[in-house]
């Protein structure tokens, strides 16, 4: 029988996009709940209850009362909000990281989806920490670029709305109160005792994502061709890899728009590196993300019906 797949939260950003990669897959089947009956708790407890996943793509309060609505112990739960990434009893779902983090996932329950922006920051600092190159007492920096659907439905709606203020025309810094919600679980993964003085901006294109982390040689033990060498050595296929390839001495944000793929990269010179991952936010920044990891759970490709 084919595995039973109940998207909570089909209607929002994320969810219409899982719901696009998984449409015209033969080896599910796709439970959909009536229109008008969207927002009754019952039903939605009735479909988590026949599901053998379902996925959560909602506010991080209401994540937090879908979770409680799933009594079945053999339902797998993946939850694309913030509310669950650093909770006890849930696994982070970057299956890149290292393959016990993948058979984490493999085994695991309750899988929270990691965030748009954190995605870069771990692919290029949790490699170092973990691998002895930097500190966890690492004093850090991060600047991401997003396009303004990683801000949802209402966002989009003001980017291309006939009558939108003229400030949306230049890039955003938002978050101007470093207490970014994705900051927890960049801190937490990576192992850092603080989380990175974060500069997120929200540019006028639709999707895309750059997340960059300057380092000075000092805070190294090591320098740029050892980072490349770990980089290599642990993103040498999938969903992640490396590429040092520029767009003509630029790094652009749409370098992999409309693909579930991430390229790490580290650019500049000896004594002052850049590290940069480029990917899509709605691709391996969220929605991709999420199939990734059911692929893993249901034992097929990983990257079935990604775009690569």
């Amino acid at each position: 029988m084919k595995p039973k797949v109940y998207i909570d939260g089909k209607d929002g950003t994320t969810g219409l996009q899982i719901y696009d990669r998984l449409a015209a897959r033969d080896d599910i089947g796709l439970l959909l709940i009536d229109e008008a009956k969207r927002k009754d708790p019952d039903e939605r407890k009735r479909l988590m209850a026949e599901a053998d996943i379902v996925f959560l793509c909602l506010p991080d309060a209401a994540a937090i009362t879908a979770a409680d609505l799933v009594e079945n112990p053999d339902t797998v739960v993946l939850d694309t909000s913030t509310a669950h990434r650093t909770a006890p009893g849930w696994t982070y779902g970057f299956p890149e990281l290292s393959p016990e983090r993948e058979a984490s996932i493999r085994t695991a329950k309750r899988i929270a989806v990691p965030g748009c922006h954190a995605s870069g920051f771990i692919a290029l600092v949790y490699p170092l920490v973990e691998r002895g190159l930097l500190s966890p007492s690492a004093q850090l920096t991060c600047t991401s670029l997003t396009g303004y659907s990683g801000g949802g439905k209402k966002m989009i709606a003001e980017y291309e709305g006939a009558d939108r203020e003229y400030l949306l025309n230049m890039p955003r810094v938002y978050g101007i109160s470093q207490q970014h919600k994705h900051l927890a679980e960049m801190k937490s993964v990576c192992g850092l005792k603080s989380p990175p003085a974060f500069i997120p901006v929200v540019c006028d294109y639709y999707s895309g994502m750059e997340v960059c982390v300057p380092l000075f040689k000092d805070q190294l033990a090591g320098g740029a061709e050892d980072i490349k060498a770990v980089y290599k050595e642990l993103y040498g296929g999938g969903t992640v890899f490396y590429a040092e390839e520029s767009e003509g001495g630029f790094l652009s944000a749409g370098r992999l728009t409309g693909r579930d793929t991430m390229a790490v990269g580290v650019f500049g010179n000896e004594e002052r590196i850049l590290l940069a991952a480029r990917y899509d936010n709605l691709g391996k920044g969220a929605s991709g993300a999420a199939v990734e990891c059911m692929n893993i759970k249901l034992g097929a490709s990983t990257t079935k019906a990604l775009v690569l």
